[in-house]
């Protein structure tokens, strides 16, 4: 099964992209607000774009992402699961939409994940240890990490293997393999 979303309200709209061949063009009318759209089946253009973004952004870090860590994000609704790695600095998580400027967006339906969530701070420590430390940024339903919410302006540092939540969105955290 995949997903299209609506460019109008962001609504996603569930298909068997089996029963269709690629190059083959659809035509889907949103249920929640009414816009006809079409797409055409093959290479999400959408995937693609965010390849040359995160290239990009990976070019200017300088510490390559493999070995500042990434994490895991699970939508808990449709067990998607996307890796995105980590740079040197803030990285700010949130929901992917078009003409945000975070650094570190993922794909979600989840309307519980704000635009501009939390951020993952990657440092090195006075051994030169990589550190990991999270922080809320200010968001409508909270950071938990375990079945703890984050406080305002709280900072908590993080290991491998950590969870924490975004709404009914989970994320474990995956330090680099240097550690």
């Amino acid at each position: 099964m995949k997903r299209v979303r609506c460019p109008k309200c962001d609504n996603y709209i569930i298909f068997d992209e089996t029963r269709y061949e690629a190059g083959q063009s659809l035509v889907f009318k949103c249920d929640q607000c009414g816009k006809e759209f079409g797409i055409r089946i093959g290479v999400s253009k959408l995937r693609q774009t965010q390849k040359e973004e995160n290239a990009e952004l990976n070019s200017e870090s300088p510490i390559p992402n493999s070995e500042c860590g990434s994490i895991v994000v699970i939508e808990n609704v449709f067990h998607y699961k996307q890796v995105i790695p980590l740079q040197m600095g803030d990285n700010v998580i949130g929901r992917y939409q078009k003409g945000n400027p975070i650094n570190t967006p993922f794909e979600t339906v989840d309307p519980s994940v704000d635009l501009n969530h939390c951020t993952i701070t990657v440092s090195r420590d006075k051994r030169g240890n990589l550190r990991y430390t999270l922080k809320d940024n200010n968001s409508n339903t909270g950071t938990f990490v375990g079945d703890v919410e984050l406080n305002p302006k709280e900072r908590r540092i993080i290991e491998d293997g950590t969870l924490f939540t975004l709404g009914a969105t989970s994320i474990i955290l995956h330090t680099s393999e240097e550690e």
